[in-house]
């Protein structure tokens, strides 16, 4: 497996993460130990989880997936492990989180007793990178990167980053960083695949010239790319199935992840894979770790047999040829999930 430096840090992570936020609803507790194990098994170091997981977020298990990363993570060397969270963002916007009494907020208080839950939950000292899971914009960013500094230098943190953030936010952390002499972001965590190019337009410039690491998220588009949607008839049990017939806010999840655009635009992808000898998922996978601004893509897996697939690309670089193609099917469908 190899390695790519996070950010301007100290951590240099294995080009693929393991994520976990599935483990506690569709996947049960012996299966994400057999899942965690094969990608300890295949190199992969670093881990990504969130105090809000398993998904979709639900009171009833919420916290549930540090609990069960917590469990495995003492049957392997503490040193050996990188580990990721995240403490949940703003209750006021998009939606109310299943934590704090849908209080959260990236302010001292809040941030505070989400690392604290964490650290419990994971059975750890220090957590490698503290990430804030969405952004707030209305508040002070001094606040929150003063409380992350704070727990940084009690020991409780190596790094920070975010998760879901635009450019406009990036860059005024960054500031406020620079101005304050305060812990920077230095990676951010959003949704990066063949479908949703939207981090290109204008993230990708930031970051590499502030010198802030992509760690993308959903590379197979929660499973669209993998071709299982393509089908006359949608694989019962899966995902965006089960958000259809679920609240508000997974119906238009899954009508954003799941529409005439993006399944058009993976039936050509797949056309590609096929012509080149792989699948889909390996094409896309290997598509998303390959570009300069990319420290490690995270990958999910309810089973042992998806994480084979998309650990396929490994090794897998993809030619000019190849990138040339899909980006004509970029062209020809733009921004397919909005």
């Amino acid at each position: 497996m190899k390695k790519r430096r996070l950010g301007k840090t100290g951590m240099v992570v294995s080009e693929i993460c393991m994520g976990t936020m599935t483990f506690g609803s569709s996947c049960n507790e012996d299966e994400a130990f057999r899942i965690l194990d094969r990608a300890y098994d295949a190199g992969i170091d670093f881990y990504d989880t969130a105090e809000i997981y398993p998904v979709p977020p639900q009171k009833s298990w919420v916290h549930r997936t540090e609990e069960i990363f917590g469990k495995w993570i003492k049957t392997k060397p503490r040193d050996g492990l990188i580990i990721a969270t995240k403490v949940a963002g703003p209750g006021h916007g998009w939606f109310s989180p299943p934590l704090r009494e849908g209080k959260t907020a990236l302010d001292k208080y809040h941030i505070r007793r989400a690392i604290e839950g964490s650290l419990q939950r994971l059975g750890v000292e220090t957590i490698d990178l503290y990430q804030t899971h969405w952004p707030d914009h209305d508040m002070h960013y001094d606040e929150t990167m003063e409380a992350l500094t704070e727990l940084k230098e009690e020991g409780k943190i190596r790094y920070a980053g975010c998760s879901n953030e635009t450019s406009f936010g990036l860059m005024k952390s960054l500031w406020t960083s620079d101005k304050y002499n305060l812990i920077r972001y230095d990676s951010i965590q959003n949704n990066f695949s063949i479908l949703n190019r939207r981090f290109e337009d204008e993230l990708a410039q930031v970051c590499r010239k502030e010198g802030v690491s992509l760690l993308p998220y959903s590379p197979l588009a929660g499973g669209v790319l993998t071709g299982k949607y393509n089908g006359s008839v949608p694989p019962e049990g899966s995902r965006f199935v089960r958000y259809m017939a679920e609240g508000d806010r997974q119906k238009r999840m899954a009508s954003r992840f799941l529409n005439e655009n993006t399944l058009a635009s993976t039936a050509e992808l797949m056309k590609i894979a096929e012509k080149y000898g792989m699948s889909s998922t390996v094409l896309s996978v290997a598509w998303s770790k390959q570009h300069d601004y990319v420290a490690s893509t995270i990958i999910g897996a309810n089973t042992v047999a998806q994480l084979e697939e998309s650990l396929k690309a490994t090794d897998v670089i993809l030619s000019e040829e190849i990138l040339s193609e899909i980006n004509l099917v970029s062209k020809k469908i733009q921004y397919p999930m909005g």
